[in-house]
This record gives C-alpha cells, structure tokens and sequence, in this order.
C-alpha cells in the first residue's frame, strides 16, 4: 500500500444531514484502522502503509484527524520476518502501560501469525515481545488480532484463524473467530483458545476483522464477511449474554452503496470501547478494489443486541 500524505488530513462530512454521522476522516490509504482513546486524544492505528509498518493519525474531536508521520512499531517480533503489519489494535494493562496487538508473516514467510509488543506511551515506539501469541499455522495461520478487557479487568485477545489463505481453489473453509485469554500482562497466554464464531454461506469465504465490545451486560462481536475487495465486502456484528456465546449474527451495519453511495467495500472496523465510535475502511474507488483503502468515521448507537448509525 502507499500513503498519498503523511501530514494535515481533514475529514470531509458527507451530506444531507441524514448522513451527518459518518465521514472520510483520512484520504488516502490507512487500512484496517484501529481506535483507542486516551487523555482526550483519540489515537488511530492502521495496517502498514507506505513505508511505515505501523502508521499513527490523531484527533482531538473525531471529525479530523491528521497523520503523525511516526511508525508506532518500527521492529517486529523476533518470530515474523519484520515485514508489513496488519491490523494492529491497542489496549491498556493495569500499571499503565499500553498493549499493540499485531499480525505479521513468520520468518519462513509460511503463514501469519499473531503477536504482541509494549510501550509507555499510547503513540509508541512499541517493543515487540519476542513470541507470538498465537499461530496456528496448520490451520492457515491467524490475523486481525483485537485486545479486549472485560468489567473484571480480564485481557483476552481475539483473532481470525485464516483459513481461506490455504483454501484457494477448492471447497470453502472455516476461518472461525477465537478468544484467546491473556496474564494481567496483556501479553501471555493463559489457558487455549475457544471459537466464538464461524462463517456460513452467508458470509461467503470468510469472516474476519473482530472487535469486541461490552455494553450494558451483552457482548458485540463487530466482524466483516466476504472478500475485502469485493462489493460483497461488510460490516455487520453478532451478539451474545456471556463472553464465550453462543453468539447471535445480526446486521448487517454497512454495505456498499447502501445507504452510503460513496463507499464501496466497507469493512476492517474497530469500535469503541464506549460502544458509541467507530472507524473502518472502504475502497477509495466507488466502481471497484483500487487497492487504497481510506479510513471512515461513523457515530454509532449500541443497545439491546441492535447496532445503528
């Protein structure tokens, strides 16, 4: 991917009202984006772009956003290769110190795996931990890892085995969603991984880009179906009344074209752990995969299992 700018991007609201609470916060490619808000700056981190693995946009209202020009992970994990970056996420641990959760290639360039790195600051550099959380590599590997801190102060991490990366070419496969439990560390593995969900027909190949939020006692899983360049391509989410489900599909959120003409492919989303932002990417061509993936915007409302815009 190449970034077309590296400074001083402003959101540009879309119109009529009705569509007052979703925009184009950032131009040019910032993929798979993820959100964390801290001392009243929210912090958005995307998928390796240009010649950053890990690039940094702020903003101090929602609305726009500029991007910081700094790689927030410039070295990777010992086990990966130290290539590109997708999908990072960050939480925070109890002694205040911040937690990016990432996905990269092993060092073979086999499969890609899920790992971790640390920092004192939301912005970073991070210090990556020198092995993965997670990579089931027989299984097609995993990616598009997102931390979660239930009310108890519990961290876990959630992740997309990815099995259509083995699939090609014959019967579909499952590409389930895990939960993987984490030490108060934010970082070690505790316990083994339980699925949360599984793609079905309706879904096409896969499913994949999680997020998982609480609101009011039930738990939002935000994911998107289908091929990411595709007009397939979405955002939808499922519900459960406990963490590890059953959870109920609902949705979908946003589609291309519908009710928003300008996005095509919307999908890679990250919300708010408040339950009431949330960012995504869609293709910056209208007409069809361009391959630049600009970052959006939307105000949402989460209640009683139903999510809207």
């Amino acid at each position: 991917m190449f970034s077309l700018s590296l400074v001083g991007l402003v959101a540009v609201s879309l119109v009529p009202s009705t569509l007052a609470s979703i925009s184009e916060a950032i131009p040019s490619d910032f993929p798979d984006p993820s959100i964390f808000l801290w001392d009243g700056v929210h912090y958005a981190f995307s998928t390796s772009s240009g010649s950053l693995k890990v690039p940094v946009a702020t903003s101090t209202d929602f609305a726009t956003w500029t991007k910081t020009g700094s790689d927030a992970l410039p070295t990777l994990g010992a086990w990966s290769d130290n290539g590109a970056v997708w999908a990072p996420d960050v939480v925070q641990i109890a002694d205040g110190s911040f937690v990016m959760y990432y996905a990269a290639s092993l060092a073979d360039g086999s499969t890609h795996c899920v790992g971790a790195a640390k920092s004192t600051s939301v912005s970073g550099p991070y210090t990556a931990e020198a092995n993965y959380i997670a990579c089931p590599s027989s299984q097609g590997g995993a990616i598009d890892p997102a931390g979660f801190v239930d009310s108890d102060g519990s961290h876990y991490v959630v992740y997309k085995i990815d099995g259509n990366s083995i699939g090609h070419g014959g019967p579909l496969v499952s590409t389930p969603i895990m939960i993987q439990p984490l030490e108060s560390d934010g970082v070690t593995p505790t316990g083994s991984p339980t699925q949360l969900l599984d793609r079905s027909d309706a879904d096409g190949p896969l499913i994949e880009a999680p997020s998982l939020i609480k609101v009011s006692g039930i738990y939002y899983l935000f994911f998107s179906s289908n091929c990411y360049s595709s007009q397939w391509y979405d955002v939808t989410w499922a519900t459960a009344d406990s963490l590890l489900g059953p959870y109920t599909k609902r949705g979908p959120l946003l589609l291309t074209g519908t009710p928003y003409s300008q996005l095509y492919a919307p999908g890679g989303m990250d919300v708010s752990v408040d339950g009431q932002r949330m960012v995504f990417h869609a293709d910056q061509s209208t007409s069809g995969y361009n391959g630049v993936r600009p970052m959006w915007t939307a105000y949402i409302t989460v209640s009683n299992y139903q999510v809207t815009i």
